[in-house]
């Protein structure tokens, strides 16, 4: 569809709206803001995109006449597509966009795209510095926290987009075709959306709709669905496994990860060369040099640049190593189920910090989880004494109470041993203390770093 001076009314006036705003004023369309909030400052809105003359915003309701004159509607990831007035738009006959397929639209060049229940943000940022490191032009893009729609016009022919795709952005794709494809895995989520677990499913595997047979999908031999559905889609299908051998794969095979295709066979790369620890880490670092391999980049390159990456800040981040003890920073575990894969994550003795806000969260499967690493639980926040008390009746560690995080470090730096760690994952929210997770966690580096 040529866009220019066609009316297209933008659903939603967060961040992708206004992105999707930007980027139509940009092509010559004559985008239309609507959002269902009555309230809605439209002023504000309007002050945001100062380049499009004499945008019409709507708040609540959507004139009739209005809605008559539009020949498409985008919309943001938030607007679920069984609303009422979507429904409207297909019976009017409107083509329906999502911010995805309107940035495939306008942008050039080849596209990765990832999408899963867990894991895709991690996955996301690796393979975009893989990209990175080997190619000129590459953008990262999507749920990742940049708007695929903020950066399509800056995208050439010979440009690699990396792109995080979430459920909600595949409920509108029509013709996106990523040239490489992963879908990570999946779990039960955000089924007050999708309703079923089947629709949930039906929508991920939207990810391969319009792919070609020489495309690659890359999925999860571990999860019973997605081996299932690699058996007959159109790309070549190519698993990874952290549990098992495979003719034809990606997989871990006791601390290496061997790629193996059709022509050779590769050890690509030794888990203790990686700065990222634990095996949902590994299943990471799989799908994405799987990816990367299939988008030609050369294996050395490929090792290089896995062995740099660090995690995604504050999510089991790698801070440094001082004295022979490893600091890590999960300051994103804000609940025992998330601060659960923190733990998990540890190869050696670990000095746990934890503590905040009580959210009045149950803390007993987060501590049956540490299976003999803790060495000690340093506690801290509103909750010391209430995780403490958890800890003593199921007797799973020590524990040291301490007034705030700066004692908690010091604590820890004067009693950890070479060969252990010392990580931060709370398992409870930074309120009280801090503003949010991540002041808490670039307090957690400040203070181990000034060590």
């Amino acid at each position: 569809m040529d866009l220019k001076a066609k009316k297209v009314l933008v659903f939603g006036s967060g961040k992708s709206g206004i992105g999707a705003a930007e980027l139509l004023g940009k092509v010559g369309a004559c985008p239309i803001i609507y959002d269902g909030n009555a309230d809605l400052d439209k002023e504000a809105v309007i002050h945001k995109l100062p380049d499009i003359k004499n945008l019409e915003v709507y708040a609540g309701v959507l004139p009739r006449e209005v809605q008559e004159t539009l020949d498409l509607v985008v919309l943001s990831p938030g607007v679920p597509t069984d609303l009422p007035m979507v429904k409207s738009f297909y019976q009017q006959g409107l083509p329906v966009w999502g911010e995805v397929e309107l940035a495939y639209r306008t942008g050039k060049g080849r596209v990765l795209a990832i999408t899963g229940t867990n894991g895709k943000t991690t996955t996301t940022a690796l393979l975009g510095k893989i990209m990175s490191d080997a190619e000129k032009s590459v953008f990262v893009v999507g749920n990742i926290g940049t708007p695929y729609t903020s950066k399509a016009l800056e995208m050439k022919n010979d440009s690699v987009t990396v792109a995080e795709i979430s459920s909600f952005q595949l409920e509108t794709v029509e013709k996106f075709a990523p040239e490489v494809s992963a879908i990570l895995n999946i779990t039960e989520d955000h089924l007050n959306r999708h309703h079923t677990m089947e629709e949930y499913i039906r929508v991920k595997e939207l990810i391969v709709k319009n792919q070609k047979p020489e495309n690659v999908c890359v999925l999860n031999y571990e999860d019973p669905v997605l081996r299932e559905f690699g058996k007959n889609i159109v790309p070549k299908t190519f698993y990874f496994s952290s549990e098992r051998s495979l003719d034809r794969g990606i997989y871990l095979d006791g601390d290496q990860i061997i790629l193996k295709t059709e022509k050779e066979e590769i050890p690509l790369v030794k888990t203790g060369d990686l700065k990222l620890p634990g095996k949902h880490n590994y299943e990471n670092v799989m799908a994405a040099s799987a990816m990367a391999y299939y988008a030609g980049v050369p294996v050395e390159s490929i090792r290089r640049s896995i062995c740099q990456f660090t995690a995604v800040e504050h999510r089991i981040e790698y801070v440094t190593e001082k004295d022979g003890v490893v600091y890590y920073n999960d300051s994103k575990g804000t609940n025992p189920d998330a601060a659960i894969k923190g733990i998990q994550a540890m190869d050696r003795p670990t000095w746990l910090i934890a503590g905040g806000y009580d959210k009045e969260s149950c803390y007993d499967e987060w501590l049956n989880s540490f299976n003999g690493k803790v060495r000690s639980l340093v506690l801290i926040g509103q909750t010391k004494e209430k995780i403490r008390d958890a800890a003593e009746r199921l007797d799973v560690c020590p524990c040291i109470l301490c007034e705030n995080l700066e004692e908690a470090v010091k604590l820890c730096a004067e009693n950890a041993q070479p060969g252990e760690a010392v990580l931060l994952s709370p398992a409870c929210a930074s309120w009280g203390q801090f503003d949010n997770y991540e002041q808490r966690g670039d307090m957690f580096k400040k203070f181990v770093n000034s060590l």
